[in-house]
C-alpha cells in the first residue's frame, strides 16, 4: 500500500500553484468578473459553465458539478491518483520536492481491464518500435521513413514502430508472456478465427500509436510498406485500429496529448489531413498540430480543441480533393464553433509533408506562420474552380456569390478590401458592389430575425406567480443572495446554506454557533458539512478551502462545498443577518410543518374541499402563534 504524502508537500505545491495556470493548459480561460470562464472539459456544451475562482483556488462547472481543488482537477482530467496529481504540477511548476514521491504513487485500478488493455498497447508500441530500430526485418522501413527526411530522433519521439509480414508475430510475443488471451479480442489489435487462433491485426505496416489526450497509447494506425517481395496491392494504404472501450475514433486527435501546451501557449492550432504532415511540421518547429483519424472533423474533436485555442488554421493539402476538404471543414467550423479561422494554402497541390521535404523547414515555417489567408481568399479561390471565368453569366454568378460569403464577414476593413478587389477585378463600380451587399445583409438579418421570432414562439412561457401562502414562512425576509445554480431550495435550506458559506469565510460566525451548544442544522447532510468543518479546523489552524476540498472524501459532500463556496454574498455578515438565519434552522421543524399544511391547503382548494381548507387554515394559525411565541 502506498505511503501518504507528508501534508507539508501538498501544502507547498498548492501554495506555490496558481490553479488557474494549470486548469488554463488545458482549457481556454476569459476573464468574467473576478472568475475565469470556459467551456468545461468533462461534458459537451456550448455556453461556458466552468468557472475558475482564483481567489478561492477552486474550479466548478455549474452544468455537470464537478468541482475542487487544482489536485482535483488534474485527478479529474489526466485519470490519476492524488499523489500522481501532485507528482504531475510539481513538474508542471518546477517546483523541487524535498523527497521522491515515487513511493506513494498509487496506480488507479491497476487490475481493471482497461488498465491490462493500456498495457497491451504500450507492449505492443515497445515492440513495434524495436522492431524497426533494432532489426534487420524491420530495415526496409526505416530506410524509407529515413527518405521521407524523418530522423531517429523524430521516430523515437513518436514512437514508430513496424509490424513485421509474420501474422503471429505479436500474438506469440504475447501468449509466450501469458498474457490473458481474453483481452486478444478486446484489444483490436488481433483478428480472430474460427478455429479460434487469433493472428496480428497488423502486419508489414509502419506502426504510429495514437495517444490520448492523457498521453497513454490507445491504438495504432498502420501505413502499409510496399516491397519487390509483399506488393500488397489489395490491402488499404493505411489501417487503424478498431473501435475499443479506450478508443473512440470521434473523440480522438493524432498528437493532441503533445500539441496541447503549445496550442495554449500560442492560442493556435494546426490542423493537418494526415499524420505524416503533423510529425513534419514537428520537426519544422510548428508543434501545434493535430490530425483527426482519417475522417472528416467531428463535434467532439471541434470541442476538445474549442477549450484550448481561440485559432484554427486548417493546412490540408493543396489537390483537388484537400481544396474540398478544407471548404467543407471551413462549414462545420463556422456553424459549430467560435473559432477564428485561417487557410495555409499549400501551392502546386502539394501536401504539407511534400511541401516540406521539397522546399526545407524555413520555407514551410514561414508559409505556415505568415503566409495564411483569410476564409474569404479562400472562398475566391474555391468558387473558382468549378466556373468557367471567362464567361459573363459565370462571373456575374461568382460575383453574387462571393457578396453573399462577404456578409458573412465581420471585419469592415476585410469587408473594403474584398469590395475594390471585386470592383477591379470585373470592372464594376463600388457603389453598385456595395448597394447588392447591403440588400443580401438586409436579407440575412431578416432571416436571421424570422428564425429568432419563430424559437421564441416555439419556447416563450410566462412565468406565474404562486399564490401566497398562508401564513407567510418568516416576518422578515431571510438575506438575499444570487445563486448561480439553477437548483431550488427551500427557505430553510437557503438559512442552512448561507450560515455554511459563512462558517467557512469567518472565524467569528465560527465562535457564535459554538457558544449554542445545542445548535443543530436541519438537513442531515449540512450538518455533516458542518462537523466536518469543525474537525477539520482541530488539525488545520485556518480554514482553507482548497485544502478542505482535498480533506473531504465524500465526492457528493465536495460538490455541495463548491455550490455553497460559489455562492454571492456580501463580503461580511451582519450580527442580524446571523441571528436570522440561527433563528431560520432552529425554528426549522416548525417551518417544515407549516410549508407541510400549505401544500396540503393548496390541495384541498385544488380538490373543493371546503372543510378540510378551513380546518388547515386553522392548524396554521396555531403552528404561526408557537412560532411567534418560541422567537
Amino acid at each position: 500500500m502506498a505511503q501518504r504524502i507528508p501534508q507539508e508537500v501538498i501544502d507547498e505545491v498548492r501554495e506555490r500553484t496558481n490553479i488557474v495556470e494549470i486548469v488554463g493548459q488545458y482549457v481556454q480561460l476569459k476573464k468574467s468578473g473576478k472568475n475565469y470562464m470556459g467551456l468545461c472539459p468533462f461534458h459537451e456544451e456550448r455556453s461556458p459553465s466552468f468557472s475558475v475562482a482564483e481567489d478561492k483556488q477552486i474550479f466548478h462547472c455549474f452544468g455537470c458539478g464537478k468541482g475542487g481543488s487544482v489536485f482535483n482537477f488534474v485527478q479529474e482530467i489526466e485519470g490519476v491518483s492524488f499523489p500522481e496529481a501532485v507528482q504531475k504540477i510539481a513538474d508542471m511548476e518546477q517546483i523541487p520536492l524535498q523527497i521522491n514521491l515515487s513511493d506513494h504513487i498509487e496506480k488507479s485500478q491497476p487490475n481493471s481491464q482497461q488498465h491490462k488493455l493500456l498495457e497491451l498497447h504500450n507492449k505492443a508500441a515497445e515492440l513495434y518500435h524495436h522492431v524497426l530500430l533494432n532489426t534487420q526485418i524491420g530495415e526496409p522501413a526505416l530506410n524509407y521513413l529515413l527518405s521521407r527526411g524523418l530522423t531517429k530522433e523524430l521516430i523515437e519521439e513518436f514512437q514508430i514502430g513496424f509490424a513485421p509480414q509474420k501474422r503471429d508475430f505479436l500474438s506469440q510475443v504475447f501468449s509466450n508472456e501469458k498474457v490473458d488471451a481474453t483481452l486478444f479480442q478486446e484489444s483490436g489489435l488481433f483478428i480472430q478465427r474460427e478455429s479460434g487462433e487469433f493472428l496480428d491485426r497488423f502486419y508489414q505496416r509502419i506502426m504510429f500509436p495514437i495517444w490520448d489526450a492523457k498521453g497513454k497509447i490507445i491504438a495504432f494506425s498502420g501505413r502499409l510498406l510496399k516491397t519487390e517481395e509483399f506488393s500488397g496491392d489489395d490491402m488499404p494504404k493505411y489501417l487503424n485500429s478498431p473501435e475499443t472501450q479506450l478508443f473512440n475514433k470521434r473523440d480522438t486527435l493524432f498528437n493532441f496529448n503533445r500539441a496541447r501546451k503549445e496550442i495554449r501557449k500560442d492560442d493556435t492550432v494546426f490542423l493537418f489531413e494526415g499524420f505524416m504532415d503533423v510529425i513534419a511540421a514537428w520537426e519544422a518547429g510548428i508543434k501545434s498540430g493535430v490530425a483527426s483519424m482519417g475522417t472528416s472533423l467531428t463535434n467532439e474533436q471541434i470541442r476538445q480543441l474549442e477549450r484550448a485555442a481561440g485559432e484554427l488554421v486548417l493546412c490540408y493539402d493543396g489537390d483537388t480533393a484537400g481544396i474540398e476538404a478544407t471548404n467543407r471543414a471551413i462549414s462545420l467550423l463556422s456553424e459549430h464553433s467560435r473559432f477564428k479561422l485561417s487557410i495555409v494554402n499549400i501551392p502546386e497541390k502539394l501536401d504539407p509533408d511534400d511541401y516540406l521535404r521539397k522546399y526545407g523547414s524555413e520555407s514551410f515555417r514561414e508559409l505556415a506562420l505568415h503566409g495564411r489567408e483569410t476564409v474569404f481568399a479562400f472562398k475566391m479561390r474555391y468558387h473558382r474552380l468549378s466556373r468557367n471565368m471567362n464567361n459573363e453569366k459565370e462571373q456575374l454568378d461568382y460575383v453574387n456569390t462571393m457578396l453573399r460569403e462577404l456578409a458573412n464577414v465581420d471585419s469592415p476593413l476585410e469587408k473594403d478590401r474584398y469590395l475594390t478587389l471585386l470592383a477591379e477585378e470585373f470592372h464594376l463600380s463600388s457603389q453598385s458592389l456595395e448597394e447588392q451587399l447591403r440588400i443580401i445583409e438586409s436579407e440575412q438579418r431578416q432571416t436571421a430575425r424570422d428564425n429568432r421570432q419563430q424559437n421564441n414562439q416555439q419556447h416563450h412561457y410566462q412565468q406565474q406567480q404562486p399564490p401566497m401562502d398562508f401564513p407567510p414562512p418568516f416576518d422578515e425576509e431571510v438575506p438575499s443572495v444570487s445563486f448561480q445554480n439553477k437548483e431550488h431550495f427551500s427557505q430553510i435550506e437557503k438559512a442552512e446554506r448561507m450560515l455554511l458559506y459563512r462558517l467557512m469565510n469567518e472565524a467569528g460566525t465560527r465562535a457564535m454557533v459554538q457558544q449554542r451548544g445545542d445548535f443543530a442544522f436541519a438537513h442531515t447532510k449540512y450538518q455533516e458539512l458542518y462537523l466536518l468543518i469543525d474537525s477539520f479546523l482541530s488539525i488545520y489552524p485556518d480554514f482553507v478551502l482548497a485544502q478542505f476540498l482535498e480533506f473531504l472524501q465524500d465526492n457528493e459532500l465536495k460538490k455541495m462545498t463548491v455550490d455553497i463556496s460559489y455562492q454571492e454574498m456580501s463580503d461580511e455578515s451582519s450580527e442580524r443577518e446571523l441571528g436570522d438565519l440561527l433563528n431560520v434552522i432552529d425554528h426549522s421543524d416548525i417551518e417544515e410543518q407549516i410549508q407541510q399544511k400549505n401544500i396540503e391547503k393548496r390541495e384541498a382548494e385544488r380538490l373543493g374541499n371546503r372543510a378540510r381548507v378551513d380546518e388547515l387554515a386553522l392548524e396554521l394559525i396555531t403552528l404561526a402563534k408557537k412560532r411567534q411565541k418560541t422567537r
